[in-house]
């Protein structure tokens, strides 16, 4: 109930709790210099169950958190779009950056990317298209056991006149 002003009748009230009249209300993200919603999160936090009360100070520092995790990938992934030649970040870009990053990769490494594909990646131990190519003429002659050991490989790489993976070692 309204309290009675000096002539008796009802004060008008504004419609929600807490307002004063005359203020314009600050969001708490605002306060805080954050672009991330405070009062949201908070919410969240409280709706989410995580525990039973929630402190003021903790959807703002989880808020901080966040907003320092996405402008940090956006970045990255900036950076790799440029290094790509586009003006535009795509998943693609996403992957990149966070695989490309030790931190982030491990704090990520468990989270699959939509349409990110992997990172290029070469082991130097394993035989090329090249360094297998041609080893049906050096592997069929049955006398050399590592070659046998890559024959079925071989045998759709053909290319006369090289040598295969285990005669390169040799």
């Amino acid at each position: 109930m309204a309290p009675k002003t000096e002539s008796g009748s009802k004060a008008p009230s504004s419609g929600r709790k807490g307002a004063s009249s005359g203020k314009k209300a600050v969001s708490r993200s605002s306060k805080a210099g954050l672009a991330f919603p405070v009062g949201r999160i908070a919410r969240y936090l409280k709706k989410g169950k995580y525990a039973e009360r929630v402190g003021a100070g903790a959807p703002v520092y989880l808020a901080a958190v966040l907003e320092y995790l996405v402008a940090e990938v956006l970045e990255l992934a900036g950076n790799a779009a440029r290094d790509n030649k586009k003006t535009r970040i795509v998943p693609r870009h996403i992957q990149l950056a966070i695989r490309n990053d030790e931190e982030l990769s491990k704090l990520l490494g468990e989270v699959t990317i939509a349409s990110g594909g992997v990172l290029p990646n070469i082991h130097a131990g394993k035989p090329t298209t090249d360094m297998l190519a041609g080893c049906l003429d050096c592997c069929t002659a049955g006398n050399d056991l590592p070659g046998l050991l890559w024959l079925p490989t071989c045998l759709l790489l053909l290319k006369p006149g090289r040598r295969c993976w285990p005669h390169v070692l040799s």
